[in-house]
């Protein structure tokens, strides 16, 4: 009886933890969508959300934006690889943007150089 009282223990720690791991959606707009152009600075293939680092200049003022992606397992199951954007790419970005209004957002498709498209149509 022990055992299974300790199965059942380390089973339902296990299923939980993903519960944990994630987060609400509510931080971005979803009823906005925002272009951009701009160059990539990093691409983090990364635990429990990838990010891409994404600098844009727009009338003369540079900022850097912060995308939050899906999950390696996810992104993968669409596609991407953690080289499918480099430093220095030339990327267009579709984003559903922070509601506080900071340099940052949900990244919903990405136009890369070579002309591909990839998104939420890929891995959401």
């Amino acid at each position: 009886m022990k055992n299974i009282v300790g199965f059942a223990a380390i089973a339902a720690a296990i299923f939980a933890v993903p519960a944990f791991a994630h987060h609400s959606h509510s931080m971005f707009d979803d009823t906005q969508k925002i272009v951009m152009e701009g160059t990539v600075k990093e691409f983090q293939w990364t635990n429990p959300h990838s990010w891409l680092q994404v600098v844009v200049t727009k009338d003369g003022v540079t900022k850097e934006w912060s995308l939050e992606m899906g999950s390696p397992a996810g992104l993968s199951r669409g596609g991407w690889r953690p080289k499918t954007i480099l430093p220095g790419d030339k990327v267009t970005v579709t984003i559903h943007p922070l509601k506080d209004g900071n340099p940052g957002g949900s990244l919903v498709v990405v136009k890369l150089p070579n002309g591909k498209t990839m998104g939420e149509e890929g891995y959401e």
